[in-house]
């Protein structure tokens, strides 16, 4: 199995790499351990400033990543931007605020006696990524890791292959060391391997329900620590005192960002009965009257998705939610000819015995729920196998406040559409996965903590 690009615009292939031997991938593990045991007397700070120097190289190649993106799986090029600005902010807060937050913290116990907690790194840590986010999902795990100590093997989604060779350069261009950043072209049954490798410390995953099962599995078989970023159907909640112009320009983007292919998209509309009306005539406009186009053209509003197989894949969700009894307020789907255009849909009268009550919708289609009043909108967010993130729109923050409180998710925005921060944890429950990625938090996770105890 040799690594694909095809452009999704276009279809053509851009370029194929060939799978790693057994042997190419354990030189790589090699030169990562090295990396590991040679960071031991290397301090925090010396690793901060490597980290600041890749996160200005991300600066100042924005351009060339996001047009490989947009080569690679489709994004906009302006989106492609916004995403390795992420990523520079990622590594400059860890690079910032990373050493501090590495410090070592006093402890008490007994009568006053004393104890000292550290952090160390613990080894390799295999990062297992997905298309849709090709640099900052990297990067996110990279960061963190990279100045605890801990080496980053990736594994990436083979439809970004050249965006993960382009990140691998810049890694080493920035001078973070032989083995820190290692990037391999592998196959499902390799992974298992790396996996099972002694010297790996830690698994991070950002993908589907079933390959979180799967990873999660095999990383809990060898005892080995884990995070999992799965996916998410989350709520979009406009409360009836809601600014609606603003809940409208919000809902079109925070669905349509990405092309839809964004686990935190507000995949569910939740709006209250009293302005439900002006809501639904709002978006089906917009929707209706969306831009299509090539990733690279600064106009477009939506650009194709990743592959044909995901154009099919939400075909047929589709289909199935009609065939449940859902109704096409915004009649959209496959677009004929070049690229892998899926025009907007939105669904209404999603009933729970609908399958597509409790799916994820990889793209452009959403949902409209109206429901009554504050505690209706809290029951039906809640009714479902994911809790990523969600959003919650009112005029009384307090009111929104007590809303986003009683959503079971990771993460809930107020008059604002969900996004990424550095500062901020990120992660979900149930479904959605475990474990948090950048912040403290993300610091963390594959961190040793340990505890010196003085008698």
């Amino acid at each position: 199995m040799a690594y694909k690009v095809i452009n999704p615009y276009s279809g053509e292939i851009v370029r194929e790499y060939e799978l790693m031997s057994k042997e190419q991938v354990a030189a790589k593990l090699d030169r990562a351990e090295a990396f590991y045991k040679s960071q031991k007397n290397v301090s925090f700070l010396e690793r901060a400033e490597k980290l600041e120097k890749f996160a200005k190289l991300l600066e100042e190649k924005q351009d060339e990543l996001a047009r490989e993106a947009a080569l690679n799986m489709g994004k906009k090029i302006t989106e492609g931007k916004g995403e390795v600005l992420l990523c520079a902010n990622l590594a400059h807060y860890y690079a910032d605020k990373g050493p501090e937050l590495l410090e070592s913290k006093p402890y008490e116990y007994g009568n006053g006696k004393k104890a000292v907690l550290e952090y160390h790194s613990i080894g390799i840590v295999l990062s297992v990524e997905p298309w849709n986010f090709p640099y900052s999902q990297v990067v996110r795990v990279l960061a963190p890791n990279y100045l605890l100590g801990n080496p980053v093997v990736l594994k990436h989604a083979g439809i970004v292959a050249g965006c993960a060779v382009l990140l691998e350069s810049l890694a080493k261009e920035a001078g973070l060391g032989e083995g820190a950043f290692t990037n391999l072209f592998v196959s499902h049954d390799q992974v298992t391997d790396i996996i099972a490798d002694e010297r790996v410390q830690g698994v991070a995953l950002t993908g589907s329900e079933d390959a979180g099962r799967i990873i999660a599995s095999q990383a809990g078989k060898s005892l080995v620590k884990s995070t999992m970023e799965l996916g998410g159907s989350d709520v979009f909640a406009i409360l009836d005192d809601a600014d609606l112009e603003l809940a409208v320009e919000d809902a079109i983007g925070a669905r349509l960002r990405n092309a839809g292919q964004v686990c935190t998209s507000a995949k569910r509309y939740v709006v209250e009965a009293k302005i439900a009306d002006q809501f639904i005539s709002s978006i089906k406009e917009r929707f209706t009257d969306i831009r299509l186009g090539s990733p690279l053209e600064p106009d477009t509003e939506l650009a194709p998705l990743s592959s044909k197989n995901a154009v099919d894949v939400l075909q047929k969700q589709v289909e199935e939610a009609v065939a449940n009894g859902a109704n096409l307020l915004v009649h959209g789907g496959p677009v004929k000819g070049t690229g892998n255009f899926f025009k907007p849909v939105v669904l209404t009268d999603v009933s729970p015995e609908n399958p597509a009550y409790y799916q994820e919708f990889f793209g452009p289609v959403a949902q409209v729920y109206v429901v009554p009043d504050d505690e209706a909108v809290i029951k039906l967010a809640n009714d479902s196998f994911f809790g990523l993130a969600g959003a919650v729109y009112s005029k009384n923050i307090e009111r929104a406040h007590a809303v986003a409180s009683k959503i079971e998710t990771g993460q809930v925005f107020i008059n604002r559409p969900s996004g990424a921060h550095p500062e901020l944890p990120f992660g979900g429950v149930k479904h959605s996965g475990y474990g948090r990625e950048m912040s403290d938090l993300g610091l963390y996770e594959f961190a040793n903590e340990k505890i010196i105890v003085f008698g």
